[in-house]
């Protein structure tokens, strides 16, 4: 036998007995955003929290800007084991783990503070480790701040204003219902397309959290912002469960925390962006205005409809528990 014969029996055998074969030190990371946006502030702090722990065992590749595909792509990526990490918005995550849409009921949740409370508590927690059913690892929920509206149609302060709005959503059922009982035309759309179909017009407007709208420069294709706060939009630090199963106990608690990391710097962006991002929207010459507790309560009341089902799907009882922790 050869050498090189040796080589490639003895790379097989690592690979036949589930153990780390050299090509798994390679991790692919892949995300929607660019790289100074939260997602990339996260990627960067991931790969060099999980270099301190473990030296040179792994090499990172970053993909932003959806360079891997858009995010429901991804994810399948890490569960054939072709990509092995990415950080993805919750609006693709409930098309494999359904559980994951009771967050982005709108108006559940009173502040950041209460809502990284519940991700990270029991309740978050506990959908988190539902994605080892599904070929996945989700290692922490990331931020990505209260979603907002903007459009190049109109301002808008009351239900009526959105009728008819073409907006883009994620492919998210919760999003779909409740645009839908205000009487918009949410249409579904990868991120990838977004901004090309809102200078062709092809849809009105969009709706994203401060985070995103600054990061991707949205005011050169957005007229109008309306500061409606209507959904809380968590993300996920997600790696394949191949990839994960493969590494050592010690590789594994680095990831962990290289995750948990990657968090406190995700959010740190979030909060330093609901601090200026407005300022910086208006330089840019968006028109901004900001809904009153009045105003919200029209729109929450607009939707109730969909909170029915909301809790046919969700159950009652999980929703409250989540409107009433503290």
């Amino acid at each position: 036998m050869t050498f090189v014969t040796r080589g490639l029996v003895s790379a097989g055998i690592f690979v036949a007995m589930g153990l780390p074969a050299f090509a798994q030190t390679e991790v692919k990371i892949g995300y929607a955003l660019a790289p100074d946006s939260h997602y990339g502030v996260a990627a960067a702090k991931f790969e060099e929290v999980v270099k301190a722990e473990t030296g040179d065992d792994f090499e990172f590749k970053h993909f932003p800007s959806s360079g891997l595909g858009g995010e429901r792509e991804v994810i399948e990526g890490l569960q054939l084991g072709t990509i092995e990490a990415t950080i993805v918005s919750s609006g693709t995550l409930a098309n494999f783990v359904p559980d994951t849409g009771v967050f982005d009921i709108p108006f559940l949740f009173r502040d950041l503070d209460h809502a990284r409370a519940v991700l990270d508590g029991p309740i978050g927690q506990d959908i988190l480790a539902k994605f080892d059913a599904v070929g996945l690892k989700g290692l922490a929920w990331g931020e990505q701040g209260f979603r907002h509206i903007t459009n190049n149609r109109n301002p808008i302060n009351t239900p009526e204003d959105v009728e008819s709005l073409k907006i883009r959503t994620m492919e998210n059922p919760v999003h779909l219902a409740a645009f839908n009982a205000m009487g918009a035309a949410p249409t579904p759309m990868a991120w990838p397309e977004v901004i090309s179909s809102l200078q062709q017009g092809v849809i009105d407007g969009q709706e994203n959290p401060l985070s995103v709208i600054v990061s991707v420069k949205l005011d050169e294709v957005q007229k109008y912002l309306t500061l409606s706060g209507h959904v809380y939009s968590p993300a996920m630090l997600l790696v394949s469960k191949p990839f994960w199963e493969g590494l050592d106990d010690e590789q594994k608690a680095a990831f962990e925390k290289a995750a948990e990391e990657a968090v406190t710097a995700m959010r740190a962006y979030v909060d330093n962006v609901e601090t200026t991002g407005v300022e910086t929207l208006k330089e840019r010459g968006m028109q901004v205005n900001e809904l009153s507790a009045e105003q919200k309560a029209a729109f929450q009341e607009s939707i109730a409809s969909a909170y029915e089902g909301y809790y046919e799907t969700y159950g009652k009882d999980l929703v409250d528990s989540i409107v009433n922790f503290e």
